[in-house]
């Protein structure tokens, strides 16, 4: 009962945020310069035909009207279609976001077992080994990820040759059509992830292993691979589930970078190309349904994480 009274307020307090987050979207479109006209009458369009055109795209009324009716149409599941292209924006959604949501996948199977052995070696050894593992995920986590990918392409598709910067995926196709277009944008989000998942868990692992029962342990003679398997894994597991949840949410921004620098057909260029158009309900949706996800995300970190606490207090 107290795990669903829980799960049942951050529900609660996820979709009020939800409704924030995107009257702020909503705001921080509204006073872009520019907004889509230009892109869907034309460049060379006359002054009454560009005002015919906002008039049916309802740009001539208020921005708080404009939110309210799409927010009315958002709550029955109508999340409405672009200005450019008149495509309806949950399918956009439906086409794009699974390749957004296998691209997260992959990078979580890279980074998750990597930064837990990082995390797990250099918070119990500290030392060297814990300074240059932690410098040089400080390092990775300050880099931009355009950079990251820039050096990447010029190593590995400049230099080495060994794979295209940019795959192109045929119509209709997905990206597991054409495996090595996800190498670049895995392995780039990979090292922006690995490094803010391996600070966030050797943190965890470190506090973990200076608590009294990991010292009452040592003394006892239990060291190595048996402290951690036995006391220091099981009491930093949820603080590594929540850490996890983290590095999710920093890749969801790493990829709307990332998949336009390689051209990946992603939910993350469909938002790049939106706000570059102004197309205000491509933008809306899209940012939208982002924040969704990951706050979904982070709900089930939070409540996997509660659990595992519950778990490990249990069992001490």
């Amino acid at each position: 009962m107290k795990l669903l009274a829980f799960a049942s307020r951050r529900l609660a307090g996820a979709a009020v945020l939800l409704v924030l987050l995107s009257a702020g979207v909503f705001a921080a479109t509204a006073v872009l310069p520019g907004d889509a006209v230009s892109a869907v009458a034309g460049v060379d369009a006359s002054e009454a035909q560009r005002a015919e055109v906002r008039a049916e795209l309802g740009l001539d009324r208020p921005a708080a009207e404009r939110y309210a009716h799409w927010a009315a149409d958002a709550v029955r599941g109508d999340l409405g279609r672009g200005f450019v292209g008149d495509r309806p924006v949950a399918e956009v959604l439906a086409t794009r976001l699974p390749n957004s949501l296998l691209l997260a996948a992959l990078t979580l199977a890279v980074t998750a077992p990597l930064a837990a052995l990082l995390g797990l070696w250099t918070g119990m050894r500290g030392g060297g080994a814990d300074r240059v593992v932690s410098t040089t995920a400080q390092i990775l986590a300050a880099v931009p990820e355009f950079v990251v990918a820039a050096l990447l392409v010029a190593v590995l598709a400049v230099w080495l040759e060994v794979l295209p910067r940019v795959s192109v995926i045929p119509l209709g196709g997905t990206p597991l059509d054409v495996p090595h277009a996800l190498v670049l944008p895995v392995l780039t989000l990979s090292a922006v992830g690995l490094a803010v998942a391996t600070r966030l868990l050797r943190a965890s692992v470190a506090d973990t292993a200076a608590t009294p029962y990991c010292e009452a342990a040592r003394l006892n003679g239990v060291r190595g691979v048996r402290l951690a398997v036995r006391h220091i894994l099981p009491n930093a597991a949820g603080p590594a589930v929540q850490a996890l949840t983290l590095t999710t949410g920093a890749l969801v921004g790493s990829a709307v970078v990332v998949e336009d620098v390689f051209d990946y057909p992603g939910i993350g260029r469909e938002l790049h190309l939106a706000v570059a158009a102004r197309d205000v309900p491509m933008v809306q949706g899209i940012a939208t349904a982002l924040v969704a996800v990951m706050l979904v995300v982070l709900l089930l970190g939070d409540i996997c994480a509660r659990l595992l606490g519950a778990r490990e207090g249990h069992g001490r």
